[in-house]
């Protein structure tokens, strides 16, 4: 019965942009995988995605972070990630103090060489606990369709499964 209460969210990540949609309500968001934060001790969150470049332009020191993009590998700044995932899914949650934990797949868009390492992988994974998951897979492989989220089924060819 929980399973039919239980939002199922898929997050795209790449280092150009977020993508996550609510597939039981449709909601969804498209925003900059970026975060500004202050020069603080502790830093405190100034903006997330579409609105961190111009909330760092507005403050006196603030830095700009986009958590997903490095050279080698897509988790850069794995603190930073987690802080921007969860406001992000924030947006696209409408909570309530009764409101189940959300399922979610997580799907890093990119096809680095020799594929997504375990490290990666568990990263992904836990990004996605941190943001407010009670059940994550991990999908390498192309985009899903609704109905290949909501049944987790895809051909053997399309990509990855990781629970």
């Amino acid at each position: 019965m929980l399973g039919s209460l239980t939002p199922l969210l898929y997050l795209q990540v790449s280092p150009v942009i977020v993508v996550i949609r609510n597939l039981k309500t449709g909601a969804a968001i498209s925003a900059a995988p970026e975060l500004a934060l202050s020069a603080d001790n502790p830093p405190k969150v100034l903006g997330v995605g579409n609105s961190a470049r111009s909330a760092a332009k507005a403050a006196t020191q603030a830095r700009l972070i986009n958590p997903f993009a490095h050279p080698r590998t897509m988790v850069s700044d794995f603190t930073s990630a987690e802080i921007l995932l969860k406001a992000l899914v924030g947006k696209v949650l409408k909570k309530s103090l009764l409101s189940p934990a959300p399922s979610m797949v997580i799907h890093p868009m990119g096809n680095p060489d020799g594929g997504f390492t375990q490290v990666e992988k568990r990263a992904f994974r836990e990004l996605a606990m941190g943001a407010g998951a009670r059940l994550v897979w991990v999908w390498t492989g192309r985009p899903l369709t609704d109905d290949e989220l909501k049944t987790r089924q895809t051909p053997a060819d399309a990509g990855h499964w990781e629970a």
